[in-house]
């Protein structure tokens, strides 16, 4: 049996491979095609395209890509409509998968979205896209099941499989034993993003943060994990023209959860990792940039005041965000020094953090299993 699948990008292809595991374990003569990073490559994915290409976040910066992504989708659906799978799940990537799915759907290959899109923050009306382009919505947190439901959709809150991967407790040892760090020094993770797009806005601003540190903290250490060779290479162009070679900073590849478990404050792009990082129980701060237009487009979109994950799911300004203008070095600077030294912070935030950790623990990728199977069965 065949499932088509499209992930876009490195948090999409945690998801997408935790699942195509658990649907393994029950069918293991599945295959899966479309698009997908290394994960789910080895599990056995046919990646058709690299999923690079679908990691553009921001107005701007999706339209300067909008034809080839156009064009790559269309090749993309005629090539699953030619290979007829018995179903296609969507993981994540709303603008790219859900006009896929459409398609889809409408020539009678069922669809799933895993993962849903951020309707409750913005862009609303996408609901009636979803109606078009969806069978069957795997929500990620309680109260999106509510919301779908009472729009006529199909959903069912699975929980959040970094929840699942992650054992309660305090990883802070265990990260700074896997990363041979000195003892007793100040260690800050810094996470810009995994997209290239997010590099070129966060790069120099990351470095440029980790120097006003380190002239109030002289002994403070900065890891920096990164997602590609690409990824690397922008990062340290920026600590070049900066001239930060002297810095303290240790660039990892891939290790985010040993670097954000390692860590006394975390500076994380908004995102997934910003889940990741409460899920380790570690003081944060979220920022982020992208082009003023993209922003000012956003901005007019948005239905709260939040951005990031933690503060989204607790409703309630958990965490510090410092967002586009405001975010500049020594800002994000001074709230990193703040929150790594706070005591009220340090010892409330851990219990705040265990909550949303046992609220998300759900066994998330068999849970969507349970609902991916009967669809199989159909076809």
């Amino acid at each position: 049996m065949l499932i088509g699948i499209v992930a876009g990008e490195a948090s999409g292809d945690f998801l997408g491979a935790q699942l195509m595991s658990s649907l393994q374990k029950r069918m293991p003569a599945l295959r899966f095609v479309g698009i997908g990073g290394p994960r789910m490559q080895r599990l056995g994915l046919d990646s058709w395209y690299p999923m690079e290409r679908l990691s553009v976040r921001g107005y701007v910066e999706v339209m300067r890509h909008y034809a080839g992504l156009v064009a790559m989708r269309a090749r993309l659906r005629t090539r699953l409509l030619a290979a007829s799978p018995s179903l296609f799940i969507g993981v994540d990537a709303p603008d790219f998968n859900l006009a896929l799915e459409a398609g889809l759907k409408r020539q009678g290959i069922p669809t799933i979205h895993y993962v849903s899109p951020s309707l409750w923050a913005w862009r609303g009306g996408r609901i009636r896209n979803m109606a078009r382009s969806v069978d069957h919505v795997l929500a990620l947190f309680p109260f999106e099941e509510r919301l779908y439901r009472s729009a006529g959709i199909a959903a069912t809150y699975v929980g959040h499989p970094l929840a699942d991967a992650i054992e309660p407790g305090d990883w802070t040892h265990w990260g700074r034993e896997q990363l041979k760090l000195q003892p007793g020094r100040k260690t800050f993770a810094m996470l810009p993003g995994s997209r290239q797009s997010e590099l070129q806005y966060h790069a120099d601003l990351f470095v440029k943060t980790a120097r006003c540190i380190a002239s109030q903290i002289p002994e403070a250490q900065f890891l920096v994990p990164l997602v590609s060779r690409e990824t690397r290479v922008l990062f340290e162009a920026a600590q070049y023209g900066a001239q930060a070679q002297d810095l303290p900073i240790t660039l990892l590849f891939g290790h985010a959860r040993e670097a954000m478990a390692s860590a006394d404050a975390v500076l994380v792009a908004s995102g997934t990792a910003t889940l990741e990082a409460a899920l380790y129980r570690k003081p944060m701060v979220i920022t982020y940039r992208m082009s003023p237009t993209s922003w000012r487009l956003i901005s007019r979109m948005r239905y709260q005041p939040w951005v990031g994950l933690p503060n989204i799911i607790a409703g309630q300004f958990l965490v510090p965000e410092i967002l586009q203008d405001q975010a500049t070095p020594e800002n994000l600077a001074q709230a990193l020094l703040n929150v790594s030294r706070d005591p009220a912070i340090q010892r409330r935030l851990p219990e705040r953090f265990a909550d949303m950790h046992e609220l998300l623990r759900r066994n998330a990728s068999e849970r969507a299993a349970d609902v991916v199977m009967p669809w199989m069965q159909k076809n």
